[in-house]
């Protein structure tokens, strides 16, 4: 499993997302390396593909898709199971893209 957790240091919730990502993936028993990527101007932003901070990427999938095209260093929004916003993906949002990870690689040949 790769896992990318990109962020900027402009938002301070990474801290607390990366937090969550370890937990949970200690949490479902997975060994998996964290890419950390810090992108620090709009042209990596760009390169990174990059809708804000935090995000989590696992096996080159987004764990909250978004339609959102415009890669920029401002924080990102997640859409919480209940509707509500927040600068933090869920632990609930973090578990599931790791079990359908998960699922994936089971699948495959």
């Amino acid at each position: 499993m790769h896992v990318r957790f990109l962020y900027s240091d402009e938002c301070p919730s990474h801290d607390e997302a990366l937090a969550r990502l370890r937990n949970v993936l200690n949490e479902e028993n997975v060994r998996a390396d964290i890419e950390i990527v810090r992108v620090n101007t709009a042209e990596e932003a760009i390169k990174e593909h990059f809708v804000g901070s935090p995000t989590i990427i696992i096996d080159g999938h987004d764990i909250s898709p978004t339609q959102n095209s415009h890669y920029t260093l401002a924080c990102r929004a997640y859409v919480l199971e209940d509707g509500r916003i927040s600068p933090l993906p869920s632990v609930t949002m973090i578990r599931n893209a790791i079990r359908s990870a998960m699922e994936s690689l089971k699948r495959s040949p």
